[in-house]
């Protein structure tokens, strides 16, 4: 097999590796990619660093980590489907889609969310890296869930475990119902596009459980506050201010436990869609940006739509 330089990616936080020394020949070597993936498994997120800056070399770490899918975002802008099948362009154009957070007005802001919450299937993963960078700004954080579910209030714990939570897709910024910023205004809605509404409105809302345990027998948190529409059965006052607690919490959590990656040239990033959580800080908003992102294949399988219910996933699922 061969070698490459492991470390920890912050040595005060319980996730995280960083891989260097790695170059797309060693990919070909199926011990190398399969160690790469247990450790994934294990870390639930990887810096690679200063590795080879080309698109055959980010399929190349994608595929350590099982086939591709296509984005179920049909609008999003696709770099090259013949030659670089799965891969999405995610660019943020200057003065469009601006909101100020706590005084500070920024573009292409995220709160925490795990990609996919509005579909009923998730993706294991997502493997991210910087075409055109910013100066200021442009950070990408993570959390743990797993960490997340051991720092949450016992009794709030208590209360969000069991639960699902209801997700649409909608990505305005006015749309954002839990977990904002103390001071918190839109200022600049995002462009929409007609087949993003077409296929927003065809869609019914996806299902997924706040807490869930992976097969090895951690808990984790799970809760996206990004098109969190509230909990399945509590629509309701007493429901939305569980959900809002919950997504606090997760706020509050993350100031001390999350990991911030300011983007360089020679990165690529990957992460677990069913474990971790992750935001984008924002940037100037006369600024670009533009990052290339593969979508990892892998279900956890608990997720439904509202029109599905529970029995028939697990039925759908066996089948």
């Amino acid at each position: 097999m061969a070698e490459f330089a492991v470390r920890p990616l912050d040595p005060t936080l319980p996730f995280g590796i960083r891989i260097s020394e790695l170059t797309r020949a060693m990919l070909d070597d199926q011990a190398t990619r399969e160690a790469i993936d247990q450790l994934f498994v294990e870390h639930g997120m990887i810096v690679f660093e200063d590795v080879e800056q080309s698109d055959e070399m980010q399929l190349a770490i994608s595929n350590c980590f099982g086939p591709l899918k296509e984005h179920p975002v049909k609008s999003l802008t696709r770099v090259d489907s013949d030659r670089l099948p799965g891969v999405i362009e995610l660019r943020t154009k200057p003065g469009v889609g601006i909101v100020e957070v706590d005084g500070k007005q920024v573009s292409h802001w995220l709160p925490w969310h795990f990609d996919h919450c509005y579909n009923d299937e998730l993706n294991r993963a997502g493997v991210l890296r910087s075409v055109e960078r910013v100066e200021e700004g442009g950070l990408t954080g993570f959390l743990d869930g797993i960490a997340a579910y051991k720092a949450l209030p016992e009794d709030l714990r208590a209360r969000i475990e069991g639960q699902d939570v209801l997700y649409t897709l909608s990505t305005q910024y006015d749309h954002l119902k839990f977990g904002r910023p103390e001071r918190y205004k839109v200022i600049e809605l995002k462009p929409i596009t007609d087949a993003f509404k077409a296929q927003s409105a065809s869609m019914s809302r996806a299902i997924h459980p706040a807490v869930w345990t992976r097969p090895t027998g951690e808990k984790v948190l799970h809760v996206s506050s990004y098109m969190a529409e509230g909990l399945v059965g509590q629509e309701n006052a007493e429901g939305d201010a569980l959900l809002e607690e919950v997504c606090q919490a997760i706020r509050s959590i993350a100031a001390t436990a999350s990991y911030h990656h300011k983007w360089r040239p020679q990165d690529m990033v990957i992460w677990d869609n069913t474990r971790m959580l992750h935001c984008v800080s924002g940037n100037n908003p006369e600024d670009s940006r533009l990052m290339y992102r593969t979508t990892i294949a892998g279900d956890y399988g608990l997720g439904r739509w509202e029109t599905q219910g529970a029995s028939d996933k697990a039925l759908a699922a066996a089948m």
